[in-house]
């Protein structure tokens, strides 16, 4: 066997292993395995989870005039989730952008949560938008695999090899 062998996600053995998407494994490294296929379902999936999220919200909307609550309460509730929609679509569109801050991730997360519950179709809207694209969240986990396959690659080449097999320099005269 060559010392060449790789992993199942294209990786070299010992080498830097490849970040899973969700939908996609580690497709998205050479484009294979269904990749424009699962592109495709992702791109089709979303928007009709989306358009399934916003009949509902119509209905939901629709109860809000039958009980006759009144033209503010109306423009509030609209008003609610379109501002959610759009803070989820900016929150999960940045997500594949660029990885969150650790430090500032615990407490924004938290209180961010309800946010991306109301603002669902916006988060489904960015995935759909993303995935016509690429796989969502492929160019940044790219960057980084290539940054570390890079890193690998430097570390072999500047090896010597065993150390145990060299040869014992010659020591030298002793100056007094």
């Amino acid at each position: 066997m060559s010392d060449e062998q790789t992993t199942p996600g294209g990786a070299e053995r010992g080498g830097p292993v490849p970040e899973e998407i969700r939908f996609f494994g580690t497709t998205w490294v050479h484009h294979d395995g269904g990749y424009g296929l699962r592109r495709t379902g992702v791109a089709v999936g979303s928007l009709v989870l989306a358009a399934a999220g916003a009949a509902v919200l119509r209905l939901a909307f629709q109860g809000l005039e039958v009980a006759d609550v009144g033209g503010f309460v109306g423009i509030l509730v609209v008003a609610g989730f379109a501002i959610c929609s759009a803070l989820a679509f900016r929150r999960t569109w940045d997500g594949f952008v660029r990885r969150p801050d650790p430090a500032a991730e615990s407490a924004a997360d938290r209180s961010a949560q309800s946010l991306m519950l109301i603002g669902f179709i916006g988060s489904l809207l960015a995935y759909f938008c993303r995935s016509l694209v690429e796989a969502p969240g492929e160019k940044l986990r790219r960057a980084e695999y290539e940054a570390a396959r890079e890193r690998h690659a430097r570390r072999r080449s500047a090896r010597a090899g065993n150390p145990a097999t060299r040869k014992a320099k010659p020591k030298g005269k002793k100056r007094r």
